[in-house]
């Protein structure tokens, strides 16, 4: 049996969840004017002193409670003239009962100084963004962001890895333009969501690809930069299956006896599921990735996703990894490489 069936079921988002959306909602409001003062009051508002603040590598570990400002949203500020936050999903949902709220989209601005160690492009860029959050009693005392810095230096002309087979480039919000369900309770479609995709999760893996039918065959999985975006089931499954193989025992490590390997949170809201891992998936490296050649290290992946249903599909996925960390693990530094 595949292991993955096993896996808890989602959450769904919750009375609790639709009032930490509004408080959440509040926060990302303090970015409307760009005026970074603005934030760091929010930061203070809405985040413990103590809060948990994790960031995609070359960030990891920041400072507690005020990191989410000194240690991501400025730095990327003072690089991005013109700094501006675009919000195309922001959800929440209860899992194992703690609750979450969740956005991504953009940040974008002129590129004049050095970003984590990347040099500037001196033009115009976007930087990929998703937050998780969890909230107790109103504030946010748990933080993972990860940021497509992948994205951001394939688009600068930099990227000293192999190129991936997908499109690598801006991705788009929903096409519906709904992802933002800040008044939104609907726990029927919420949970219909949150099986339909737990469905698909769980059939990942499989040697006959049975997550297929849980997609459109006119579906879009908008991936990380080095993995890149594929449209239609097939292209996607030209992708998906050798990725998978690529990592020997790929999923959770249980059969391997690794611990400690899955959701942080992962939850069904309206139409929309969102899932994010810090430890989300394992692997031994046995096949080349991004032109490496196998190292036989195991990895562990920081992986998020941002799932849209219609018709008792899934239509369109968005998915980040950290995959400047993933490199590392492999032995690629890559922005000492770029620097």
């Amino acid at each position: 049996m595949n292991s993955r069936m096993n896996r808890p079921a989602m959450g769904i988002a919750t009375v609790l969840s639709a009032q930490n959306k509004k408080t959440y909602w509040d926060f990302l409001n303090t970015f409307e004017a760009g005026n970074l003062k603005a934030i760091q009051l929010g930061v203070n508002k809405h985040f413990c002193e103590d809060a948990e603040i994790n960031g995609s590598h070359p960030i990891n570990e920041a400072e507690t409670g005020v990191g989410y400002y000194s240690d991501i949203i400025a730095p990327i500020a003072q690089s991005l003239d013109g700094f501006t936050r675009q919000n195309y999903i922001v959800l929440a949902g209860e899992y194992q009962g703690s609750e979450w709220v969740t956005s991504t989209g953009y940040f974008y601005g002129h590129f004049g100084k050095p970003l984590f160690g990347i040099p500037p492009s001196n033009k115009m860029a976007f930087l990929r963004f998703g937050e998780f959050h969890k909230m107790e009693n109103g504030k946010i005392t748990e933080t993972y962001v990860y940021l497509g810095l992948a994205e951001l230096i394939i688009a600068l002309g930099r990227w000293p890895l192999a190129s991936s087979s997908g499109y690598e480039g801006l991705v788009p919000g929903p096409a519906t333009h709904d992802g933002i369900l800040i008044e939104s309770y609907a726990p029927q479609r919420s949970r219909a969501s949150a099986d339909l995709v737990e469905g698909m999760l769980k059939r990942l893996a499989t040697e006959d690809a049975q997550w297929k039918p849980y997609w459109s065959n006119n579906m879009v999985w908008y991936g990380p930069g080095g993995l890149g975006t594929y449209s239609t089931i097939d292209a996607f499954d030209t992708f998906q299956r050798p990725f998978e193989k690529t990592f020997a025992g790929w999923g959770d490590g249980k059969a391997d006896g690794v611990t400690g390997v899955g959701a942080d949170c992962k939850a069904g809201d309206g139409d929309y599921a969102f899932l994010h891992g810090w430890k989300m998936i394992t692997g031994v490296h046995v096949k080349p990735f991004l032109g490496i050649e196998p190292t036989g290290n195991r990895v562990f992946m920081r992986d998020c996703d941002w799932w849209r249903c219609s018709n008792g599909k899934i239509v369109e996925n968005w998915c980040m990894l950290d995959t400047l960390h993933l490199a590392l693990q492999l032995g690629r530094d890559v922005i000492n490489e770029i620097s």
